[in-house]
């Protein structure tokens, strides 16, 4: 009898989650700085990025409430996403309608006062993104976000860096995806 091969190792287990992480270190608002992915969306559409905001709540001091605030077609949008705690500390799960679109989330790295690395997976493939506290980050943390999606096996051909104008702050309660 042959054994079966072991499965592949995914992307991100390969990927440290911060150490030593607290929860609260990533609550408040951040701005979506920058992100590495081999998404064909993102690629044909990159020349329309809108900038981005993410406002993090702590629930139930494990699981966190994202609202992402963008513009979709001129209008503001809220999308109101939950990460459940994974088997790690500082790793989540994003689950989707399906049971196939579920996305594994980890905190790589943070610096409360300045950046958060988070890297997402869906299936076999890995995006990276960087956030700030601020729309502008130093290029020592710029230098670090490149490193650590070479790492990952993204290259800067499919790294985005978002526009540090034009965000939303909210959006009214018929432009809320849940």
């Amino acid at each position: 009898r042959r054994r079966r091969p072991p499965p592949p190792q995914s992307p991100l287990e390969k990927v440290a989650a911060q150490e030593g992480l607290s929860l609260h270190q990533l609550s408040g608002k951040w701005f979506l700085v920058g992100m590495a992915s081999r998404c064909s969306y993102l690629a044909e559409h990159s020349h329309q990025l809108e900038a981005t905001t993410v406002t993090v709540t702590i629930l139930d001091g494990q699981s966190l409430a994202i609202s992402t605030f963008r513009k979709l077609d001129r209008m503001c949008w809220e999308i109101r996403q939950h990460y459940l705690p994974s088997q790690a500390p500082g790793r989540f799960l994003l689950k989707g309608h399906r049971k196939s679109s579920k996305v594994d989330v980890v905190v790589g790295e943070v610096d409360p006062s300045s950046f958060v690395i988070l890297y997402y997976q869906k299936g076999r493939s890995i995006s990276v993104k960087l956030y700030g506290r601020t729309s502008l980050v130093s290029d020592a943390v710029v230098d670090k976000f490149e490193q650590r999606i070479r790492a990952v096996g993204l290259s800067e051909d499919v790294t985005y860096y978002f526009p540090t104008y034009g965000f939303c702050d909210s959006a009214d309660e018929f432009h809320v995806l849940d």
